[in-house]
């Protein structure tokens, strides 16, 4: 640890300082706010630690170290400072995340230690729509319901595969991100279009707060692909999102994925920053 700039384990006594510096950012924070909003600081509750800079002053920077490793608002001192106690714990997450100069920084001092990397994605624009879409919502786009899990979840599982580059089923055979469906699913926040017992379209909300939530997972059937599907299903999901879950709807996408991007922005997404994510 670096003398005279110490990091401190927060608990739930620094929570609204904590959301202070969160709500600087909503967008970009959501992610870490949805956590802290949903169970607070304790780290057992929390299942991560977030670590503060600097630690015995006014919370400048934050880090959230859990299965993902997200800085917040970490400048150049900030990110030696985290990257120090991140390589003294040895890794324990499956992936860094979040803006990409803060993400790259660590991981420009974390390489050596932790790599190498599975892949790295270094530009990963992050867009954000907070008016009504610019396309007519697709009306079939709907909430999934529990009793259709066993639909939604191969949908998921060919999703995953195809963006993260590996199976959901290794390790556990599937059983923590099938959990992980169910809940979304549970809370409202799995949207899909089934037809006749088959998956055409599906997105979730990964992280909501009240300010803004971030979708995730989007995919069509790829047998449908190129038909413009996406683009009145984001629009559903959107309108939908807004309407009961946080007025500014945000997600992130690899920036090869041309495609997608055109069609987030033909959506109304406009993009305001980048991500940057490390998959271990």
């Amino acid at each position: 640890m670096l003398r005279g700039s110490p990091v401190r384990v927060l608990d739930d006594r620094d929570l609204a300082a904590a959301r202070d510096l969160l709500d600087r950012d909503p967008v970009a924070n959501v992610f870490v706010a949805a956590r802290l909003e949903s169970v607070g600081l304790d780290p057992w509750r929390l299942g991560a630690e977030v670590w503060a800079y600097p630690g015995n002053g006014r919370v400048e920077a934050l880090c959230y170290a859990g299965a993902n490793l997200v800085p917040v608002n970490a400048d150049a001192d900030a990110c030696r400072v985290f990257a120090e106690r991140a390589r003294r714990q040895g890794r324990r997450c499956s992936s860094i995340v979040g803006p990409a100069g803060q993400v790259g920084a660590l991981w420009t001092l974390l390489e050596q230690a932790w790599g190498p990397a599975r892949a790295v994605r270094d530009n990963q624009p992050l867009m954000v729509i907070s008016d009504q879409p610019r396309v007519a919502p697709d009306p079939l786009v709907r909430r999934v319901t529990p009793s259709e899990i066993d639909i939604l979840y191969p949908a998921c599982v060919a999703m995953f595969t195809e963006e993260v580059g590996v199976s959901p089923f290794n390790g556990d055979g599937g059983a923590l991100y099938r959990a992980r469906v169910a809940e979304l699913i549970a809370q409202g926040r799995a949207f899909a279009r089934i037809e006749d017992g088959r998956v055409v379209f599906k997105a979730e909300v990964g992280a909501a707060t009240s300010q803004a939530c971030q979708i995730q997972g989007v995919w069509v059937d790829p047998q449908l692909r190129g038909r413009g599907i996406s683009n009145s299903g984001m629009a559903a999901v959107v309108m939908q999102a807004q309407a009961t879950i946080a007025p500014l709807v945000s997600l992130y996408v690899n920036d090869f994925n041309a495609p997608a991007r055109a069609a987030y922005r033909k959506v109304g997404f406009v993009e305001v920053g980048a991500f940057m994510s490390v998959l271990f």
